[in-house]
């Protein structure tokens, strides 16, 4: 039978967790069943939810109430109950029993047959490595940083400074909407002229990933008029959205442009250890099934971080293997030229290295910044440490000595 295994955690006592998942089993699919007549059940045996495993962690306590243990539970739930699609699969799931106390949803196994109505990223890592040329190294990206109220002319000095330093990707900022001084089609068009400057001179390409926004039924539109001016890829906020736009925009033939998927507003739902989504299922598997080729979230070294088993969970859930293209990886804030070692080993070369503060604030300004983490990316990958290969690389010792 198809379908889907939702995996559950849940607090409570002892010997409870076989009861709550029975009843999670039955409440989300066909509300009872032992009290049903024979005839009845056998119409409703498709429909039926079933408890796949039950397992109780004796030596994981509740924090505040310690007579409760810590459960996992995994639900089956069968295809014939919902569509093939994010949402519905979501609601069956997870609807009303995400009201339901502590209890969060930790993953879900979709099988062969569902996991087909999902083709995913649409260019993906190797896609995106295609466009760009470059292969054999983690890609570096940089974001415009201090842009709201400034004008066009502001942003294309600051996205030729980060090109110059041999960026590989420049975002735009997630807050950066549809206003006068900095409209949607002028950021792509001057972006792409810029851009088209830089390559002439240097020989390097850089994409700029443009913020698509407005109202929904718009999006499509705005994005299609993107692509005939030119755009590189798209920056978009999906978390407020909602998954279902993401995969619309990528499989639209008329669209075609690489995904990029900001965590913006995810922590809503996933920053607690009891209620919500796993941050590895949001920002990872589904992500990455609706069609992101590239997937931000809070790296585990910053400021603003995700515990780090939770932030390298989230970068295998993107690359592992799968009937779908892989996402790139994409840690956020926090990241500085030193740190280049540590999220190499992190995250391998199928990963972005993405840095605000860690490109525009190097003394040569972002196009030292850029410089200091493309020295860095080539160190690592010659096996020579830091410290030793900045001796002979002026950005980079820069940077050094101002992060480490």
């Amino acid at each position: 039978m198809s379908g889907i295994t939702a995996h559950y955690q849940l607090y409570g006592k002892s010997g409870s967790f076989e009861k709550k998942a029975d009843d999670i089993a039955l409440g989300l699919t066909i509300g009872s069943w032992t009290n049903l007549a024979f005839l009845e059940q056998e119409q409703l045996k498709k429909h039926k939810g079933t408890v796949r495993s039950v397992t109780e962690f004796e030596n994981i306590l509740h924090p505040i109430h310690p007579e409760r243990i810590k459960g996992e539970i995994k639900v089956f739930y069968p295809a014939a109950n919902f569509s093939a699609d994010i949402p519905a699969i979501l609601t069956t799931v997870f609807g009303k029993l995400s009201l339901d106390g502590e209890v969060k949803l930790l993953d879900l196994e979709f099988d062969t047959n569902i996991l087909s109505h999902f083709p995913g990223p649409r260019f993906g890592i190797q896609g995106i490595r295609e466009r760009l040329g470059v292969y054999e190294r983690p890609l570096i990206m940089s974001i415009f940083k201090g842009v709201i109220g400034r004008d066009i002319e502001y942003l294309a000095q600051q996205l030729r400074q980060q090109a110059l330093g041999g960026v590989d990707l420049v975002k735009d900022d997630e807050i950066l909407f549809d206003n006068p001084l900095t409209s949607f089609e002028t950021r792509i068009t001057t972006g792409r002229e810029v851009l088209r400057q830089v390559y002439e001179e240097t020989g390097h390409r850089t994409l700029y990933a443009v913020n698509l926004s407005g109202r929904t039924f718009k999006l499509k539109d705005k994005a299609k008029k993107a692509r005939e001016l030119g755009a590189d890829a798209l920056l978009f906020n999906v978390h407020a959205y909602g998954l279902d736009v993401l995969q619309e925009l990528a499989e639209d033939e008329e669209i075609q442009l690489p995904l990029m998927a900001h965590p913006a507003y995810s922590g809503a739902f996933t920053s607690s250890g009891f209620y919500g989504v796993s941050t590895a299922l949001v920002l990872g598997k589904l992500t990455r099934y609706a069609g992101a080729d590239f997937s931000l979230f809070p790296s585990p070294y910053g400021s603003v971080a995700l515990e780090k088993s939770v932030a390298l969970s989230l970068g295998k859930e993107l690359t592992k293997p799968s009937e779908v293209k892989q996402s790139f990886p994409v840690p956020s804030a926090g990241i500085h030229p030193g740190l280049v070692p540590l999220l190499m080993n992190d995250y391998g070369i199928d990963s972005i290295i993405n840095a605000g503060g860690g490109v525009h604030g190097h003394p040569a300004g972002a196009t030292g910044g850029g410089l200091a983490f493309r020295q860095a990316v080539s160190a690592v990958l010659e096996g020579i440490p830091l410290e030793e290969a900045a001796k002979t690389q002026s950005e980079l010792n820069t940077a050094l000595e101002l992060w480490r």
